[in-house]
């Protein structure tokens, strides 16, 4: 067993590790199928074998390529180390800078076996969000991070450490890039060689830069998106027997059976794969369990008319679910079902992020690597399908939105009937949650704010709880909008309820969605009890890609924004260099996440509080930046609630100033105008 020291000591290579190949008994990554030619192959076994000196690359060539051959990828197993892989308290990494220790343990949680969803093969979650290619790179940037020094900073290339670089104190300590590849070149076809080469990795969003945090993130932005579709869709607050139906118990999509009992509804979650099921079941956050489809509709039935909180995981192929409600609708003339989405991981449709109805967990897998073509055609059958039963249900009072998995996007290109008429490239039949649901919250300048405890004590969770909590009621108190104060109030429920809902999985974690005065004013209460030493060890402040200027997405984030510049990504970029040149202690700007490669541009940062004044300061700089480049932007595309924010933001602070749309009130000059 290793101990946290030899982590940091740099590859191990006298003596090489034993290659224990792949462990039994946990899940892994589906078998890629990047079409190399032996070229190629030779290519992807050269960039591998670099990492090694020359003695040992005889022994490591035929593993190397034997793992290309078998799964389409280069893990180098031989290197997975053999220690439990967990966030540990911060002091215990052998480090020279605070802030170096933090990143390793935010790191080693994002590949605990209890928080990854594929831990072997360093992904995360999102079926292939990588941390890092491969376990040479995992190796050399713990090393690195151990020598680090307050005047260096780590460069991260698509997983590649490429090295410590003199710096400023006051520059980010890492800058990470992943899948930065020309526009031209940015396919998917493109991407499976590119990743099979070593030479990019799809970073999803907080996987590449080490800030997710398990599903917690996702039950509560779960929770927000059903509790505001249910006042949206159905004029009601009160979710009791209501039922809803989605797919997904994996990576981020094992939230849903949690938010679904959190919201107080009957939550119905098909998933094809066992092991994931029993794992949300074995955490407590799946009540049950059937794989009976039968068991499945006679419990939803009773769960209905009783009005009994329930998540019940169905172990089958959620088109299957569909179908059957379809059924029961038709001979019946009841509706059974009253909100639906789909968190299946549909960005990554053909390589284990959809599993075809036509087939098996495992025969589908077989086929995913034996046939591609083939498995291609059932997977854009199945989706077909599954509209079809999604169309006929919606003709009732049934409301259905896509959850930015990019469902509604694949299922375009499948050829199945989702198109509205008259509609822009970025709608389609059904709207997606941030369009309707959460896209007035973003334009708030609300999103999903984070932190996590790096002494890894549960006691130092309940102090920031308490802390946010009461900066929010405080907010309330001082008199805030009415839409405003809705969000506090949900979100104060929120953080009342987390000890009692059991939503740690993995490092001492908490998130909120929270404005910009609400983030700044929580980073400096929590700031100044490291000060008094009320929490005992340093605090990091992260988010979510998915926030309100982080992300461009014209089919997700970015899909409320109609003036063509949904396609533009310069927001995400920019607000990747500016978070770094506000005070970030790290910061990273991805392609992909979400919605799929090519599809996005998105970014996020990791801010270390310590207690010292300077810390407090890069908070109230880097937040305020980090929410108001966004609202800024929704304003210009004209948002009404973000140019409502914005001027009152300036109104506020002398140093921001906004240009501000005026729009053509009207319509008679463009039309006289193009008859000219």
């Amino acid at each position: 067993m290793s101990s946290l020291q030899a982590l940091c000591s740099g590859l191990p290579l006298r003596p090489l590790p034993e290659n224990r190949g792949r462990q039994a008994g946990v899940p892994h990554a589906p078998v890629r199928t990047p079409s190399l030619s032996l070229e190629e192959k030779q290519l992807a076994l050269r960039n591998a074998l670099r990492y090694f000196p020359a003695d040992v690359q005889e022994l490591l060539a035929p593993e190397f390529a034997q793992e290309l051959q078998l799964y389409g990828h280069i893990y180098m197993y031989r290197f997975c180390p053999d220690i439990e892989m967990r966030a540990y308290p911060v002091e215990q990494y052998p480090c020279q800078t605070k802030a170096a220790a933090a990143i390793m343990h935010m790191i080693m949680n994002n590949l605990d076996p209890a928080v990854a969803q594929f831990p072997q093969e360093l992904v995360t979650y999102g079926g292939n969000g990588q941390v890092f290619s491969n376990w040479a790179q995992f190796w050399l940037t713990m090393f690195y991070l151990s020598k680090m020094t307050e005047e260096q900073t780590l460069v991260m290339y698509s997983g590649h450490p490429l090295g410590l670089f003199p710096s400023s104190r006051s520059a980010p300590r890492l800058i990470i890039t992943n899948g930065m590849v020309i526009p031209n070149y940015s396919s998917r076809m493109e991407y499976e060689k590119l990743f099979a080469l070593g030479v990019t990795m799809y970073g999803q969003m907080t996987a590449g830069s080490y800030c997710y945090i398990g599903p917690q993130g996702i039950v509560h932005g779960t929770v927000l998106t059903v509790l505001n579709a249910a006042r949206r869709y159905l004029g009601i607050e009160d979710l009791a027997g209501k039922v809803f139906v989605t797919s997904g118990l994996g990576g981020m999509s094992g939230a849903q059976a949690k938010a679904a009992v959190i919201v107080g509804c009957i939550g119905v979650i098909a998933e094809v794969d066992k092991a994931a099921l029993e794992k949300r079941h074995k955490q407590g956050w799946l009540m049950e369990v059937t794989d009976s489809l039968d068991r499945c509709i006679q419990r939803l039935r009773e769960a209905r008319k009783r009005k009994e909180v329930l998540s019940l995981g169905y172990h089958g192929n959620v088109v299957a679910l569909w179908e059957r409600l379809v059924h029961e609708l038709d001979t019946t003339g009841e509706c059974l079902v009253d909100l639906g989405s789909d968190q299946t991981s549909c960005h990554n449709p053909f390589n284990g992020g959809y599993y075809p109805v036509q087939l098996s967990f495992t025969e589908a897998q077989s086929l995913m690597a034996s046939n591609p073509a083939v498995f291609k055609d059932l997977v854009q059958e199945s989706l077909r399908r599954q509209v079809s039963a999604i169309n006929r249900l919606a003709k009732e009072k049934f409301f259905f939105w896509d959850y930015g998995n990019a469902f509604l996007l694949e299922a375009q290109r499948a050829g199945a009937d989702v198109e509205k008429k008259g509609a822009g490239r970025t709608e389609f039949r059904y709207p997606s949650y941030v369009q309707h649901i959460m896209g007035d919250i973003f334009s708030q300048g609300f999103g999903p704010f984070r932190w996590v405890c790096t002494s890894g004590d549960p006691q130092d969770l309940a102090v920031t709880d308490e802390l946010a909590a009461s900066v929010l009621e405080e907010a309330i108190a001082d008199g805030v909008k009415v839409s405003v104060k809705l969000q506090y109030m949900d979100n104060i429920r929120w953080i009342r309820e987390a000890a009692r809902h059991r939503l740690v999985v993995g490092s001492q974690a908490r998130i909120l969605y929270s404005d910009q005065k609400g983030r700044v004013a929580i980073a400096v209460a929590i700031n100044q009890a490291i000060a008094c030493r009320r929490i005992k060890a340093p605090v990091v402040l992260s988010r979510d890609h998915h926030d309100v200027s982080g992300t461009d997405s014209p089919f997700r984030e970015t899909s409320n924004i109609y003036d063509g510049s949904a396609f533009c990504a310069d927001m995400a970029v920019q607000n990747f260099v500016g978070d770094a040149c506000r005070g970030a202690t790290w910061v990273a700007l991805h392609n992909g996440g979400g919605v799929g490669w090519g599809e996005v541009i998105n970014g996020g940062f990791g801010l270390l509080l310590d207690g010292t004044p300077e810390a407090e300061q890069r908070a109230r700089l880097m937040l305020s930046w980090d929410v108001s480049n966004g609202v800024a932007r929704r304003c210009w595309s004209g948002n009404q609630k973000a140019y409502e924010i914005i001027c009152q933001t300036m109104q506020e602070n002398s140093s921001l100033v906004v240009t501000l749309p005026h729009e053509v009130e009207d319509e008679r000059v463009l039309q006289q105008a193009l008859q000219l």
